[in-house]
Formats: structure tokens, sequence, C-alpha cells
């Protein structure tokens, strides 16, 4: 059996997708491939993570903690919660995670981690 995995944009498995209209991000979930994506405070993957989307249950456990948590895919992000495309910076995304309760965080994926269509 062949895995592929995906860690902070070091691998080229795509698992994320902006939507070109909306400019919406998502994670499907059960997704057939094992993948490991950090968002980082910055765009450099040497700073602070901020949030976390894997597809195995100890390491979105082992990051629970993170500014804005650790999900398997974006239906589990809290209710109102959404994650929003900004644009590019470098080799990053710049995204803006919104609250049901209207706070808004910055962070960046790496773009090998999602595609926009």
């Amino acid at each position: 059996m062949l895995l592929s995995t995906v860690s902070s944009g070091c691998f080229a498995q795509v698992v994320g997708r902006v939507d070109r209209k909306t400019k919406e991000f998502s994670i499907q979930a059960n997704q057939t491939v094992n993948y490991m994506v950090f968002g980082y405070r910055f765009a450099n993957a040497t700073t602070d993570k901020y949030i976390c989307f894997a597809s195995d249950q100890n390491v979105v456990r082992a990051n629970v903690n993170l500014p804005l948590g650790s999900y398997f895919d974006t239906d589990r992000l809290p209710n109102g919660a959404k994650i929003t495309y900004l644009g590019m910076a470098g080799t990053f995304g710049k995204m803006s995670f919104l609250t049901g309760g209207g706070r808004t965080t910055i962070f960046y994926l790496p773009k090998s981690s999602y595609v926009i269509k």
C-alpha cells in the first residue's frame, strides 16, 4: 500500500481548495491520502504554527492547543468559523480565520497544500 503525506507544504499533494469566486478555503472530509498541513504566523515555515489540518488523529490531538486549533477538515471548524484566502505572500497563501464571534486572525498556508478553483 502506497501512502502520500503532506507536511508543511514540503510535498506536492494538494489537500485544500480555495473557491475562486468566494475565496473560501476548504479541506474535504474523508480524503484518501494521509496529510498534515500547518498554517503559520508569518509567510515562513520557521515561524509559530497557528493551525493544523491532518488526517492522523494523533497529530490532530497533539496540535489542539495551537492558537486556531487543529482539525481533520474544515467541516470541523467551530460553528460560524470560516477561512478566507486574501492573496499570495511568496510561496504562501495569506488566509483570514474568521470566528463565529467576528474575530479575525491572519495566518499563512503553504501554496503547495491547496489549489484555487
